[in-house]
């Protein structure tokens, strides 16, 4: 299955979300800066309220694609620590690669978030996308950082993930959103015919029509139904 690009992808995974259509307690938030445009497909088909949550993966020296750990804003990170040791990676390099990350993850957010605060998640229906899965280290530091704020439900929905890294998704989340699981998997990009680069500026428009909606209060009133919260978490594959 191959996705158009992840405007497509972001409808695609909204067909699976519309049990949180106009709600005021849903919040949908993008991992920068591909899960951005896949996201506002989501908040646009749901009238919910976008923002960004920022995170970023630890990349394996030489081939920074491979992702052996991330770290979140603030002071939250996460390790793989079994692929660390398979690929023989000093304490020195993980210090040195997770400064570095650590430091465009800083500018980053005052780049996306100048003189804002993250929307208050607490109590809320927490939707967290990206526009896919490969290890799986970024959603998952993502996902314990949010757990951190308390929300009245955690969903991870991504267009694709490999069948390798959904069983321990779906235990870190409460519901795991996916369009397409596939057995052979080596990079996400495979599953796009275009997933060309996304930029600092299409992210920062996104996140800005994002808040004129917020501000706006154009969000219809609540009225649909939601699965009770002891649904399993559950992933679709069409």
């Amino acid at each position: 299955m191959l996705f158009k690009d992840r405007s497509d992808a972001g409808r695609e995974l909204a067909r699976h979300l519309t049990h949180y259509a106009d709600r005021p307690d849903t919040v949908v938030l993008g991992v920068p800066r591909g899960g951005i445009l896949v996201a506002a497909e989501i908040a646009t088909t749901l009238h919910a309220p976008l923002d960004i949550f920022l995170c970023r993966k630890l990349g394996m020296p030489g081939n920074e694609e491979l992702a052996f750990g991330a770290v979140v804003a603030g002071d939250g990170q996460s390790l793989n620590w079994p692929m660390i040791r398979r690929a023989g990676l000093t304490r020195e390099q993980i210090a040195e690669i997770s400064a570095e990350t650590r430091s465009t993850l800083d500018q980053r957010a005052s780049l996306y978030l100048p003189g804002r605060r993250l929307l208050p998640l607490a109590g809320k229906i927490v939707i967290l996308v990206d526009d896919g899965v490969a290890t799986g280290s970024t959603v998952s530091a993502a996902l314990h950082a949010i757990r951190q704020s308390r929300p009245k439900k955690l969903i991870l929905a991504v267009p694709v993930a490999p069948q390798c890294v959904c069983a321990r998704l779906q235990r870190e989340a409460d519901m795991l959103v996916l369009v397409h699981t596939p057995a052979d998997f080596y990079t996400v990009g495979q599953f796009y015919i275009d997933f060309s680069q996304t930029h600092d500026e299409e992210v920062t428009a996104l996140l800005a029509r994002g808040n004129r909606h917020l501000t706006a209060g154009t969000a219809p009133p609540s009225g649909s139904q939601v699965p009770q919260m002891g649904s399993p978490a559950i992933s679709s594959d069409l």
